[in-house]
């Protein structure tokens, strides 16, 4: 069963076309990345997992329930872009008042567990108003774990942090896949998509445009021969490595160096959503 599977997602707002049959799924243990400019549909995708927004037409579901159900909102955890916490309640405090929301029965064992899994043991009594930015964000991916929930559903978690910052919240990430979660990931940052995430999906417009895992993505570029004549690229992929090699040799060439050139998940992502600006 997927952790998070949409079927012909569509979502119109009056005469604007949100989402325009968006087909998406999440496996069990799989971070996913989402990716898209401004206006692509991406989190209108997620807002409809959630429940916040119904589909116009099609359907999602959360572990088997429909998106929206009291059964799929027990399975999921949520950390919106914009979030806002209470700035005098400490760290504990806020994951106990989200216990208490959730029904959450882990009482103080799960809130140390959660604490110590985004670094934040020993800031549990710091005040929110107290923290920086990065911790509030660490602080935000603990509430939305509260009580365990197989999928978790982020949106933009890294957006304003700093190099530091980000690398945190990355390697928490990869220690919630070890652990089993999934986690739909929607993100503007390219690079932390490209290092972290098991699949990528690109919208445009409300539609799917690109799918697959990062390497999957990525397309040969040709390959590039360093000889005693200088540098050339020859047009092949990996396979034609040996071949071209062994020309160049036959004839005379000395070879120094050989590279296979493939594009970026920058490059695939430019290629996909064309002129639009993010």
């Amino acid at each position: 069963m997927s952790a998070l599977s949409a079927r012909g997602l569509e979502k119109r707002y009056g005469s604007t076309t949100a989402l325009a049959g968006v087909d998406v799924d999440v496996a069990e243990g799989e971070l996913v990345g989402l990716l898209g400019p401004n206006g692509a549909g991406k989190s209108t995708l997620v807002k409809i997992a959630c429940g916040l927004v119904r589909p116009t037409r099609g359907q999602a579901e959360v572990c088997g329930a429909k998106a929206g159900s009291l059964a799929s909102r027990r399975k999921l955890g949520y950390l919106a872009e914009l979030f806002r916490f209470p700035g005098w309640y400490s760290a504990d405090e806020l994951i106990a008042l989200h216990q208490r929301l959730s029904g959450s029965s882990g009482g103080e064992a799960e809130r140390s567990e959660l604490l110590e899994l985004v670094g934040l043991a020993e800031a549990r009594d710091r005040r929110v108003e107290a923290m920086s930015k990065g911790m509030q964000q660490r602080l935000g991916i603990a509430q939305a774990l509260v009580g365990a929930p197989p999928l978790l559903l982020l949106d933009e978690p890294t957006s304003a942090l700093d190099p530091v910052g980000r690398r945190t919240v990355r390697l928490l990430l990869e220690e919630l896949r070890r652990r089993g979660t999934s986690v739909l990931l929607n993100s503007h940052l390219l690079s932390e998509i490209e290092l972290v995430c098991d699949r990528v999906v690109i919208l445009l417009r409300g539609k799917v445009v690109a799918e697959g895992s990062p390497a999957e993505l990525s397309r040969a570029r040709g390959i590039e021969i360093e000889t005693d004549e200088g540098t050339r690229v020859f047009e092949g992929t990996r396979e034609d490595v040996p071949r071209l090699v062994a020309e160049l040799v036959a004839a005379g060439r000395r070879v120094y160096g050989v590279q296979v050139l493939t594009s970026t998940l920058e490059d695939t992502y430019l290629e996909a959503v064309g002129e639009e600006t993010s």
